[in-house]
């Protein structure tokens, strides 16, 4: 190992030297001083990666000098060591950003382990995420050809996630790529499964969870005791809602994580009214006519989520129950509702539509800034992140914590990056989304797509006598003929929804309690 330089700052650093001869042994390179002044001027002209650093020495404290360094490089690690077990200079040092915290007497070991906790953290933990997953490469691949159950793909989406999440620092592209392809593999097993089963689940056959169902069974029963917020963040996968959890967690206890599927098309307008409606489209549409727009029809397609959720919300619960929605779609109005939120306590329901994650996917496709910002998944998630601790949703949670309010997180769908194109034909009345197609006499290549020639089987409307719905899987994406290659380098490697993937029905819901 090529040889980390250290400062050890220390009264006594005589008495040290068993322990410097320890850490030379092991690669470190040790320079000393026995003052705060001597170290601040060490650091000064000369490059150190973490500073071992005494609390209590004559002239300059332990925390004066840590003051001080930090003013020099705000970034070095430093690792207190003190005799003193008080929790206000405990409290004191975690403040001025130490990296440990270490107790006198301390043996060559508890140094050596702090120093490759603060140093070599990263590059353990990268080496060894590589490791466990190619141990666990094999297993994964066994798990998924066996599924049966809806459970199962949920299971293993997750663990996907979690070895995506795990290897996203690690600068090992083929290590990315074998993830990456066994993360196809298993939406094309995905896409079999849905194939066979969807239709069933629409016949309330061992269905899980579901857009239609979705809230009649995780939320109608917390309407009970305290105010209660259901934030609907739109088009947010599941790899998004673990990198802003954390965040989140710092306000709140999570209770319940329920996964649950979006319905197809995983689109707004169908995924989202039916969240909100409890019914499925076709029941929207024979039911409330005036509040469903068919694909090919002017207009917006979800101007009637509020009296769709009264409605769902009136059929379980006293019609006297008072209830608020808010959909934020730019940045003024998500700063009112902050501002404004404690005003909401006096419902017993308050929702909050959050529209920017999906309008960052549709950005993608449009502008190239975000294209370059959002090149792969790995940016998509931190681009989500950063929008999310400095938006005004951030604010709003922090808020509703602190007036007691409990608090639900879900979407109504997810996303995925197309990479394939894949021919279709259809007439003029044909809808434009890229990951399905509803119209007459639908022409498309079998294997990349789901058909259903009878919408009504599965509860979707009908815009003619003979329509059919098409459904986009894995990772493809449906092009005319007309100008192919033009519009397949177009919308190649974009953030679409409405098809058959997993990152677009395995989605989160989430039921939370302020701490």
């Amino acid at each position: 190992m090529s040889q980390v330089k250290i400062l050890w700052v220390d009264d006594q650093i005589d008495l040290l030297k068993s322990h410097i001869i320890f850490l030379n042994e092991k690669g470190y390179q040790i320079d000393t001083c026995t003052n705060g002044n001597d170290a601040i001027e060490k650091i000064t002209n000369n490059r150190y990666q973490a500073v071992l650093l005494d609390e209590n020495m004559p002239g300059l404290s332990g925390i004066e000098t840590l003051i001080q360094i930090k003013k020099i490089d705000r970034n070095l690690k430093v690792i207190m060591i003190t005799k003193s077990e008080e929790e206000n200079i405990m409290e004191d040092a975690i403040g001025k950003e130490i990296s440990d915290y270490l107790i006198k007497p301390v043996n060559p070991n508890q140094i050596l382990l702090s120093l490759k906790k603060n140093l070599k953290d990263k590059k353990l933990i990268m080496d060894s995420n590589i490791s466990d997953y190619q141990q666990e490469f094999r297993k994964l691949s066994i798990k998924m050809m066996s599924i049966n159950s809806w459970s199962e793909w949920i299971e293993l989406y997750h663990e996907i996630i979690d070895w995506e999440l795990k290897l996203s620092d690690v600068n090992d592209i083929t290590m990315m790529e074998i993830l990456n392809n066994q993360k196809s593999e298993a939406n094309s097993l995905f896409s079999k499964f849905i194939e066979l089963n969807y239709e069933q689940w629409i016949k309330k056959n061992d269905s899980p969870p579901l857009s239609n169902n979705i809230l009649e069974k995780y939320l109608i029963n917390e309407l009970n005791e305290k105010p209660l917020i259901l934030i609907v963040i739109d088009n947010l996968r599941y790899d998004q809602w673990r990198v802003i959890e954390p965040s989140i967690l710092d306000f709140y206890n999570k209770e319940r994580e329920v996964p649950y599927f979006s319905i197809l098309p995983t689109s707004t307008q169908y995924a989202r009214n039916s969240l909100f409606s409890g019914l499925m489209p076709k029941e929207i549409k024979d039911k409330f006519p005036q509040f469903w727009k068919d694909d090919h029809e002017d207009g917006g397609k979800n101007l009637f989520e509020s009296k769709l959720l009264e409605n769902n919300l009136s059929r379980f619960r006293n019609k006297n129950l008072k209830h608020e929605y808010h959909k934020i779609t730019n940045l003024k109005n998500g700063i009112k509702l902050s501002t404004n939120l404690k005003q909401s306590l006096q419902n017993g329901l308050t929702t909050i539509v959050y529209n920017f994650v999906d309008m960052l996917s549709h950005s993608k496709t449009e502008m190239e800034m975000i294209k370059e910002l959002a090149s792969n998944d790995k940016a998509y998630r931190s681009l989500t992140y950063s929008w999310f601790i400095n938006s005004p949703l951030f604010e709003i949670i922090k808020s509703a914590s602190e007036y007691g309010f409990k608090l639900i997180i879900t979407t109504d769908h997810g996303t995925i990056n197309v990479k394939n194109p894949t021919k279709i034909i259809g007439d003029r009345n044909t809808s434009q989304n890229l990951r399905y197609k509803t119209g007459r006499s639908l022409t498309c290549n079998e294997k990349d797509n789901l058909i259903f020639n009878n919408p009504h089987e599965i509860l979707l409307p009908k815009t003619s006598l003979n329509s059919s719905y098409v459904f986009a899987k894995e990772d493809f994406y449906l092009v005319y003929p007309n100008n192919y290659n033009h519009y397949s380098n177009y919308y190649k490697n974009t953030y679409q929804h409405g098809g058959v993937s997993m990152e677009e029905m395995i989605i989160p819901f989430i039921v939370l309690n302020p701490k």
